[in-house]
């Protein structure tokens, strides 16, 4: 079993390149913005493991192909952002992928309430789903693969992101702590970190995404979250499952002037604590002409 981040930056250099609801507030996070998906991870204070010694000569690309889960697919493995940039406007080429064969090689990350579900959250995108947990709660791989990304990041806090045999890649975020290491293998229900509230999150809860080619895909999709079970064997992929959920046209209100929270919740029969508790505001905020409210 791989337990050292270097043995697969070593396969890089060898092969002389890389490896190819409700929103509860008080338990939310995940990045809302690409960019921070596609940012390089390195933080001060995590050093570059030092390389081994490799007597085996140099891999080939076979050896890749046998080592490294979905590397026919990806062709890398890189190791420094957590979902490079991929052509969104590439259509995927419809195929069913397996996701189970036996009841032991899938488990439910951690079994927990949703606090925010997958789609639109404050005007952008929130491309996973949040479940409540305590710090210090185990959290376990969603399936067999190896480990592509275990370190800190401004967003996720300590996040880990786990490549699988079908070309899927699941993330973990806001761990207390991270108990697995860069290229090593992991089996489903296999201990990845501890839960926790780290890096931008508002409680301890684990923040979990889908990825296909670097694409969000609903986990509701895979699991049935609330029974923690999947919700069938295999999974069909074509364009409708990436197609990103619309939020509703009156969810949001621009402020004119004038306006005050009392007048915004009268004309959209909501309360003052309702549009505070969505929009993170208190009642003695001061609105902003051209100011965004969201209103359900």
């Amino acid at each position: 079993m791989l337990r050292n981040a270097s043995i697969i930056a070593l396969v890089a250099s060898l092969l002389g390149g890389p490896l190819f609801a409700q929103v509860d507030s008080a338990a939310i996070g995940g990045a809302e913005e690409v960019e921070a998906y596609e940012e390089a991870i390195t933080e001060p204070g995590y050093d570059e493991l030092a390389l081994p010694s490799f007597s085996g000569g140099a891999l080939t690309l076979k050896d890749s192909l046998w080592l490294i889960p979905g590397y026919d697919l990806y062709c890398d493995w890189n190791t420094e952002s957590i979902f490079g940039h991929h052509d969104q406007t590439l259509p995927v080429a419809p195929t069913t992928l397996w996701l189970s064969h036996a009841a032991c090689d899938h488990e439910m990350p951690v079994c927990g309430r949703i606090t925010s579900p997958f789609g639109p959250r404050h005007g952008r995108m929130h491309y996973g789903v949040d479940l409540k947990l305590e710090t210090g709660d185990p959290v376990v791989a969603g399936f067999a693969g190896m480990v592509r990304i275990a370190q800190y990041h401004r967003s996720f806090g300590n996040v880990v992101v786990i490549r699988h045999a079908n070309g899927l890649e699941t993330l973990y975020a806001h761990l207390s702590r991270i108990s697995v290491d860069v290229g090593q293998l992991v089996e489903a229900g296999e201990r990845i970190g501890l839960g926790g509230n780290t890096g931008r999150s508002t409680g301890s809860h684990l923040h979990f995404e889908v990825r296909y080619l670097g694409r969000a895909i609903d986990p509701a999709r895979l699991f049935n979250l609330s029974e923690g079970e999947l919700t069938a064997s295999t999974l069909r992929l074509d364009a409708s499952l990436f197609e990103r959920p619309a939020a509703a046209s009156s969810a949001y209100y621009r402020v004119k002037r004038g306006d005050t929270l009392s007048s915004i919740a009268r004309r959209h029969g909501t309360t003052v604590a309702r549009l505070c508790k969505l929009n993170r505001l208190s009642t003695r905020s001061i609105l902003r002409i051209g100011q965004r409210i969201r209103t359900s």
